[in-house]
């Protein structure tokens, strides 16, 4: 998928699904915009791709962002495609999360991309249309734990759906991924405490693995190109089927049952 001469601005790239995604972008061409509140990843990340620029921000600061939008329209003429990425999801349970906890999660991953749609709409707006894509989760749809990242991501696909409506006529297609487990840096904690969890979470899904980083960006990279001139508007399940069932919880359930899967 051809991204020639576009600008890209990849949120919460200094890592992760981030970093995969920049790189793939600026592998078809683009010209890349590595943006994270960790200034030295994403150095790191940009380092490793030619011609892209790092840049510190922290998305829940409309003036960071605005300064952002600003630097790239500077250095790159305006923006074409934006990725908002960036994440928080805090690890306690439903009755022990603080309230700095919750607005934390909401903050950088709803309010974060709706203060970023904000800032870079008007420049795609006078330039003739641009994309957006919005990295959800599974979580937004079915429960798996961490509430309030959860709902911050319900909430996230809701604003995919405002801004594919409200803008569309002007040329901008909005669309988000929903991914289920992907092998980053996150999982690192739990895999020091159990490294043997990636196994054990496989057997949840149809095609008996944990997803990876490139498995996410290759979705997002199809989602900003012109081969999806006429979708918008659209969740796009990146879960190797978990949402469609859970095939070790129907074989627990039918060999106790003896049920055979007839009717």
């Amino acid at each position: 998928m051809e991204h020639q001469g576009r600008s890209v601005v990849v949120t919460g790239a200094g890592r992760g699904i981030g970093a995969e995604t920049a790189k793939r972008f600026a592998a078809a061409g683009a010209r890349v915009v590595v943006a994270d509140i960790d200034g030295p990843a994403a150095q790191k990340t940009a380092a490793g791709i030619d011609g892209a620029l790092a840049v510190e921000v922290d998305v829940t600061s409309r003036d960071g962002l605005r300064d952002m939008v600003a630097t790239v329209t500077s250095e790159f003429g305006g923006i074409d495609v934006l990725i908002n990425n960036a994440m928080s999801c805090s690890e306690a349970a439903f009755l022990e999360q603080s309230p700095d906890d919750v607005r934390r999660d909401f903050a950088v991953t709803v309010m974060g991309p709706y203060f970023a749609c904000q800032e870079v709409i008007p420049g795609m707006v006078e330039r003739g249309g641009g994309v957006i894509v919005n990295v959800s989760s599974v979580n937004a749809s079915s429960y798996f734990g961490n509430p309030s990242y959860s709902a911050a991501k319900a909430g996230l696909e809701s604003l995919t759906k405002t801004i594919a409506v409200e803008f569309g006529a002007a040329g901008i297609r909005c669309n988000a991924v929903a991914p289920g487990s992907i092998a980053t840096e996150y999982w690192e904690v739990r895999k020091a405490v159990d490294p043997q969890i990636f196994e054990k979470v496989a057997r949840w899904y149809p095609l008996g693995r944990v997803g990876r980083p490139d498995d996410v960006a290759d979705a997002l990279l199809f989602l900003a190109s012109d081969a999806a001139a006429w979708i918008t508007g659209v969740v796009l399940p990146v879960d190797g089927g978990i949402l469609a069932g859970n095939l070790a919880m129907t074989r627990d359930i039918t060999a106790k049952s003896g049920h055979n899967g007839e009717s």
